[in-house]
């Protein structure tokens, strides 16, 4: 156990659950392929887009997460503020590898992923060619270069994403907030974006269907996301926090948890969205 290596108490067998309708097995199917055919889209046109100006860039790689998310018949709503431009620290709940494409739909980012990522095929050649920021998270000694790579990327203008709690929770509950990550946005000077993430059924309630938890594969988390039906991810941009408001990392962190999880309402039922000023408004029907 180290700083990077939290445990989650949520299983795959207790807390991964298909709520609702299911869909057919062979809509199921169609999704997971159109998942592949989006994916190795993504990977085949990684060089070509990295040459784009970046506003072309941006625009492009929003569209290729959305579609991501989309192919597995999720639906996309985004509320609350507009992630800033220039060096940010977003930081979010982790309930779901599905995470990782919702919040690049809200702004593109680097984001921060343990060593292995690196070697798995197809997510680690993504992950590179992405700029990912990859930690090893059971060698506490690396910590502070760790820390001094995530300050240099938000001083060069860089959106920097990172789960704090450090590893997946269900979304039922949540874990404590980790600071290492929060010393790279006082270094840097640059302020803290808090998202707040959850997933829903048509109906509005909690859903965790698509929660990649404990020693949950892969493949077991794909099929039960393609196989449940109506559900909605949710992400609320919520006010940014400025970094230099708080005298250590201990503070700013707390000041972040406290906003997404503490204040989150998990679990009490739908929640009424509200429009984004300027940014991606995002209602998009399911696949």
């Amino acid at each position: 156990m180290s700083a990077w290596l939290p445990s989650a108490p949520c299983t795959p067998q207790s807390c991964a659950q298909t709520e609702g309708a299911l869909t057919g097995a062979p809509r199921a199917v169609l999704r997971l392929l159109a998942l592949v055919c989006v994916t190795a889209l993504g990977v085949a046109l990684t060089p070509l887009v990295g040459r784009c100006p970046s506003r072309v860039r941006d625009a492009l790689v929003r569209r290729w997460c959305r579609g991501v998310v989309r192919t597995v018949g999720v639906r996309v709503r985004i509320t609350g503020a507009v992630v800033p431009a220039g060096g940010v620290l977003v930081v979010a709940n982790h309930i779901s590898w599905l995470d990782i494409p919702l919040t690049a739909v809200a702004r593109p980012a680097r984001m921060l992923a343990k060593r292995e990522v690196r070697s798995w095929p197809v997510a680690g050649p993504i992950a590179k060619r992405g700029g990912t920021l990859f930690i090893e998270r059971d060698r506490l000694r690396a910590l502070p270069d760790i820390v001094a790579r995530i300050a240099d990327a938000l001083r060069a203008g860089a959106a920097v994403v990172a789960f704090p709690e450090g590893s997946t929770w269900c979304g039922r509950a949540q874990g404590p907030f980790r600071r290492a990550v929060f010393q790279a946005a006082l270094d840097a000077g640059v302020p803290v974006q808090p998202v707040r993430i959850s997933y829903r059924t048509a109906g509005g309630a909690l859903s965790t269907a698509p929660a990649f938890v404990g020693d949950d594969p892969l493949l077991a988390s794909l099929w039960r996301i393609a196989m449940a039906r109506g559900v909605v991810a949710e992400m609320e941009v919520l006010p940014v926090i400025v970094s230099g408001s708080h005298p250590h990392r201990k503070s700013l962190a707390e000041a972040a948890e406290t906003v997404i999880v503490r204040g989150g309402g998990f679990g009490d039922g739908p929640r009424i969205p509200h429009p984004m000023p300027g940014g991606d408004r995002v209602a998009a029907r399911a696949a």
